[in-house]
């Protein structure tokens, strides 16, 4: 290979000033670079491979002009045939493995689509035993409020054509000062009579996280039976199209970078059949009625513990519910499922789908106002009835911007909500029911999401390695026909008032520092509608090859506060439901 380069490149820390004088001109099969660290070895691979800009010079491979200041020509990284091995893990944060391993595959504003199938990637994902890498956060402040430790195991195997995963995972708790605090509020309220004799209970959880086989059927077909997690969505902090799952948010620190922590695994029946003349994709999935009840729907902290609603910390509602799977409306021996169309169309990549689930959120079945059966509990049960989903997606890459675009919509037929924001300790039959006992009401609703995630090139500004990732979002959910005559709660027990539009905006950029082995980052999401919103400063440390260090700090603000147990603030919208809630913490984590 023909190499001829000439480059200057000066950099600077404070004080300090690098300058970067290389020339160099060789016809030889095999070159090598050395000198001491920090000569300007990686700075000038760099400068060959696009990933770093010179001041002036130029570059010039096998006789093609790759880079030269002064007639203007910079070719980008996938147009210079180069491959450049990081030595730290340096990978596109939005694309998957197989899309990163094709990512030179891709043309005009498209990424390379996730499920694509490609000789060359196949063999190389191959090769190095990718193939089945998934194709895919009062008084109480200062108290200690969380001490826990997790055991993940994640195993994979095969037997013949059919290649096995199993995920486990074991989360014990330890009593804090706040959670003592917590058990004997329990005590003076009086709702001690749950289904647990500790807090404790709550968060202490074994979970068979995965366990499924996937075997192929001819050349296009693919299945996958057993506990396993299926993702139709495009966003992070709030979902649109990922409805397939309920979430556990009993226990959660706030911001997690991975959702399938949060998410319920669920056991299928699925299959994914390529269709290439279509250049595209469908994937299916069944849903036989296996699941536990608590695996149906999202999670909260009802019985009383840190995360639960404020002002009712400390509250067991456990005491005067339970959770009905039984219940006509939402049955979880019940059948469900979806279908899912992927493709690209005029250099996008998008999606359609229909989902057959259950409402994610639990509205309770009241005493005072039953919905279709007469509740178990001594006030209320709680209850998943089923909806239905239509949503699609986009997405695609603009080259002048070099950001990723991504949209998101999903139309829920049916969705149930509670009525009555009035006072529990007055309950009567309509609208004047508290908090979420006057009944059950069915709405439509349009949830949106548009998103823009970037590679931010401050390399010189902040000194590191690599450019950061920036990614901002903002989700909306109308509520179709809404009447405010109506009553309803935004969320059983919580006695915020349901509005028309909720519309959040959430953005968060992560730095690298030393070879990405220190990552601060920021995240913020601000309530445009009604105020409040969430900021959360964060670093991630790579230390040795095993260990890992984070911490952060979860900071809350709201537009107003509940002043008593059940008297809630009717202008306290989502973030007051974190209210009081902002914390400092810290993990620790090793990998065998």
């Amino acid at each position: 290979m023909r190499i001829d380069l000439e480059i200057r490149k000066e950099l600077r820390s404070g004080p300090r000033v690098f300058r970067l004088d290389v020339r160099l001109a060789t016809q030889g099969q095999r070159v090598v670079i050395f000198g001491p660290s920090g000569s300007g070895k990686s700075l000038t691979l760099k400068a060959i491979a696009g990933l770093m800009r010179p001041d002036e010079g130029h570059v010039r491979l096998d006789g093609t002009t790759v880079f030269d200041s002064g007639a203007g020509v910079n070719l980008p990284p996938q147009a210079r045939r180069v491959a450049y091995l990081f030595q730290d893990y340096a990978l596109f944060p939005h694309l998957t493995v197989r899309q990163n391993v094709g990512f030179v595959l891709a043309r005009g504003w498209l990424n390379p689509r996730s499920g694509e199938i490609h000789e060359a990637v196949d063999y190389w994902l191959a090769a190095f035993n990718l193939q089945d890498v998934p194709e895919t956060r009062g008084n109480d402040k200062g108290k200690l409020s969380m001490l826990r430790g997790s055991l993940l195991l994640d195993a994979d195997a095969a037997t013949g054509p059919i290649k096995w995963k199993a995920v486990a995972r074991v989360d014990r708790e330890a009593m804090t000062p706040y959670l003592r605090d917590l058990e004997a509020l329990r005590t003076t309220n009086g709702t001690t009579g749950g289904d647990h004799g500790s807090i404790l209970d709550n968060y202490n959880n074994g979970d068979l996280r995965e366990f499924w086989g996937e075997f192929k059927a001819g050349d296009r077909a693919t299945f996958r039976i057993g506990k396993q997690q299926i993702v139709w969505g495009e966003s992070d902090f709030f979902h649109a199209m990922d409805m397939v799952h309920g979430y556990d948010l009993s226990w959660r620190l706030f911001f997690e970078g991975e959702n399938e922590e949060w998410r319920k695994p669920l056991w299928l029946a699925s299959v994914k059949y390529d269709v290439p003349e279509a250049a595209g994709q469908i994937h299916a999935y069944v849903r036989p009625g296996l699941d536990r009840c608590k695996d149906i729907g999202n999670t909260y902290d009802i019985r009383g513990g840190r995360w639960f609603f404020q002002p009712y910390r400390g509250y067991d509602l456990s005491a005067v519910t339970t959770n009905d799977c039984k219940h006509p409306e939402g049955n979880k021996d019940d059948w469900t499922g979806g279908i899912r169309w992927s493709g690209e169309l005029a250099s996008l990549n998008y999606s359609l789908a229909y989902v057959k689930t259950f409402a994610a959120d639990p509205v309770a079945n009241s005493v005072y106002a039953p919905y279709k059966k007469t509740p178990e509990g001594p006030l209320f049960d709680l209850i998943h009835p089923k909806i239905d989903v239509f949503g699609a997606t986009v997405s695609g890459y603009s080259a002048a911007l070099d950001t990723v675009f991504s949209a998101e919509i999903a139309y829920t037929k049916d969705q149930p909500y509670n009525v009555g924001t009035g006072a529990l300790t007055a309950p009567t039959l309509g609208a004047a029911a508290g908090l979420g006992l006057g009944g059950i009401k069915l709405k439509d609703t349009v949830t949106t999401m548009v998103r823009a995630d970037k590679n931010l090139h401050f390399e010189n500004l902040f000194g590191t390695s690599r450019p950061s990732f920036s990614s901002v979002q903002i989700f909306d959910t109308w509520v179709l026909n809404h009447k405010e005559s109506e009553d309803l709660v935004r969320l059983f027990a919580y006695g915020a008032p349901l509005t028309e539009h909720s519309t959040i905006l959430t953005a968060f950029t992560v730095l690298n520092y030393k070879g990405d082995t220190i990552n601060p980052g920021i995240a913020v999401g601000v309530d445009l509608n009604h105020g409040g919103g969430f900021l959360i400063p964060s670093v991630d440390m790579v230390l040795g090859d095993k260990w890992r260090a984070k911490a952060e700090a979860d900071i809350f603000w709201t537009s107003g506060s509940g002043k008593t147990l059940f008297d809630p603030n009717p202008g306290v919208q989502l973030f007051g439901y974190f209210a009081n809630n902002s914390q400092l913490t810290f993990r620790l984590t090793r990998q065998f």
